[in-house]
């Protein structure tokens, strides 16, 4: 297990976690907002009148209407990124992550507008006579990359369990136990089983279960979110200030949260907002691919409603929800994963400025300093426990260490097997505990966890938590069942339709298996499967920008000949 962690947190830095990767995809939706004249903005309007259906065309080839289009792709982005996703990021950058989310989902949403557009221009029929389109057709016949092609469509099917099958599964299992009690395993099996029987009905009950839970996981959510922030009002002020205050600064220690640079608060909240929206990743084309639409561009607006609609709305909410409760500085009991477990050497407290300041530098990967790139860097003076630690009736009595769990220092550490009092002696090995025992205590949480804490803190009191897990189901699942409909379209460009049965079947299996997984271990694989997509897509969005300006001209002159400047002026913002 180390050895797999450690490969993918090397992945991880060159790619997702690198200096550079934030800025490839911030930069890229910039460049294409600023190019196509900030689309997101001038169509907003004209989008929603598509998604009313009011310019659809009888006979349009396709499987889905605008609207089933747009609520399958939002199915498969609002899911745990939504509860779990923006939690992690404000447990790991604070306040300023969410900016940093909102700035991705901004431009998000020209960079749905382009990859939607070309996927829709450049689809095809399958064996089956199904539509199928997305960015792997872009690459081989818009691009003639077949082999970029290939490792698109390989990267999609390896994503469509890193983010769409994976920490979904495990996110709704760790929030069922949570509130209700219900073991891991036996939520595992129930929803694998549910989720089989909706992959055994083929495209069109994929379609159609994705169009049905959008609206109503999207209400009781909502209206849960909204009973903590009217709750909590009066923080609701000083939540948006500390937000847009600390954007460019960073966010200072506070409770339990021991601080987070600007370039991590940066770098975390375009990731998670990526992992949220999916903007630039190249998931969403292949659902809208399949929309009745006659003009690709028109299928390229409505998906401009997608960021929108999960970033801007849900997930401001899940974050006010957690800034103006907060939750996020406060230490909760809670079990200590390994992977989110460090023991170092010495006695720090999150109550002494000297200590915090060093843990601080501690925290902070080495790379998303952006003194590094003068060739300086702070000096980490923390150093890991390597040896034995003692414990006596679950307490541990070997002086000069202090735990580490959720980036914050442990309190009331207490150490069990298999349900009792452990004495004797548990090993460490560079910060890291070895012992087969299980660690509670209390310290900061994270993702659903932290979530589930802060929906409790309002008009509905301990009946949050309830919300947060129908809520976390239903999104979850959507999500699995969009990202069930990317990984076969993808198995089908590769293999051919003959494979796309036992891809379902393995799909179907990871999501029973993940619900007894490490979430630390899930989120990473999430965040390397992610940039695997992400990069090629991005690289053809900035190759094809002359089609896409041309393509969306030629639209608006056949809409003007159609339906008149005078329609046109109405709802299109020209």
């Amino acid at each position: 297990m180390d050895l797999i962690t450690g490969v993918l947190n090397f992945l991880d830095s060159l790619m997702g976690s690198a200096v550079w990767f934030p800025f490839a995809l911030l930069g890229t939706g910039l460049f294409l907002t600023v190019y196509l004249g900030f689309p997101q903005i001038r169509y907003f309007r004209h989008a929603l009148a598509h998604v009313r259906g009011k310019y659809d065309k009888p006979g349009a080839e396709g499987d889905a209407t605008h609207f089933q289009a747009l609520t399958t792709a939002i199915s498969g982005t609002v899911g745990t990124g939504n509860i779990g996703g923006v939690a992690f990021a404000i447990f790991l950058g604070g306040p300023a992550a969410l900016f940093w989310m909102w700035a991705t989902a901004f431009v998000g949403m020209t960079s749905k507008f382009v990859e939607v557009t070309l996927s829709h221009k450049y689809r095809e029929k399958d064996a089956n006579g199904h539509i199928v389109g997305g960015p792997m057709y872009v690459m081989e016949k818009g691009l003639n990359m077949k082999w970029l092609a290939v490792l698109f469509a390989i990267a999609t099917v390896i994503s469509s369990f890193g983010s769409g099958n994976l920490p979904q599964s495990r996110g709704i299992a760790d929030g069922v136990e949570a509130t209700f009690g219900v073991p891991s395993i036996v939520t595992g099996g129930v929803l694998a089983i549910l989720l089989g029987l909706v992959l055994l009905g083929g495209v069109q009950r994929i379609i159609k279960t994705a169009q049905s839970l959008v609206p109503t996981m999207s209400v009781i959510y909502v209206i849960g979110a909204l009973g903590v922030i009217f709750w909590n009002l009066p923080q609701i002020g000083p939540s948006f200030a500390a937000v847009f205050s600390d954007a460019f600064t960073g966010s200072a220690a506070a409770g339990g949260f021991l601080g987070a640079s600007f370039a991590y608060a940066f770098n975390k909240g375009v990731n998670r907002g990526l992992f949220s929206n999916e903007a630039g990743q190249g998931s969403a084309p292949i659902a809208h691919a399949a929309a009745k639409a006659d003009e690709p561009v028109s299928e390229g607006m409505v998906s401009i409603l997608e960021p929108f609609i999960d970033t801007i709305i849900i997930c401001t909410l899940t974050g006010l929800v957690i800034l103006s409760s907060g939750v996020w500085t406060t230490k909760f009991e809670t079990g200590f994963g390994r992977f989110d477990t460090e023991v170092i050497s010495g006695n720090y407290s999150d109550q002494l400025d000297e200590d915090r300041a060093a843990l601080f530098i501690h925290l902070q990967p080495a790379s998303t300093w952006p003194a590094t790139m003068f060739g300086e860097s702070p000096v980490d003076t923390v150093a890991a426990f390597d040896g034995e630690i003692e414990v006596v009736a679950g307490r541990l009595v070997t002086p000069d260490i202090t735990i580490l769990h959720n980036r914050s220092v442990a309190e009331e550490v207490r150490v069990t097997v298999d349900g009792m009092p452990y004495s004797g002696s548990i090993v460490v090995e560079d910060g890291s505990v070895t012992s087969d025992v299980d660690i509670r205590g209390r310290s900061l949480v994270h993702s659903v966890e932290l979530t589930t804490h802060a929906f409790k803190q309002g008009a509905f009191g301990d009946w949050g938590q309830y919300i947060v897990s129908v809520g976390l189901v239903l999104f979850a699942f959507s999500t699995a069942v969009a990202w069930s409909y990317y990984g076969d379209r993808s198995v089908t460009y590769l293999l051919g339709v003959r494979a796309v049965v036992p891809y379902r079947v393995l799909y179907v299996a990871g999501f029973f298996v993940a619900a007894v997984v490490d979430t630390g271990l899930i989120w990473l694989i999430s965040a390397v499967t992610v940039a695997l997509m992400t990069l090629p897509n991005l690289l053809s969005m900035i190759w094809l920008r002359q089609e896409m300006k041309a393509t969306v001209a030629e639209y608006w002159e056949k809409f003007e000949a159609e339906h008149g400047s005078r329609g046109s002026s109405q709802d299109n913002g020209r």
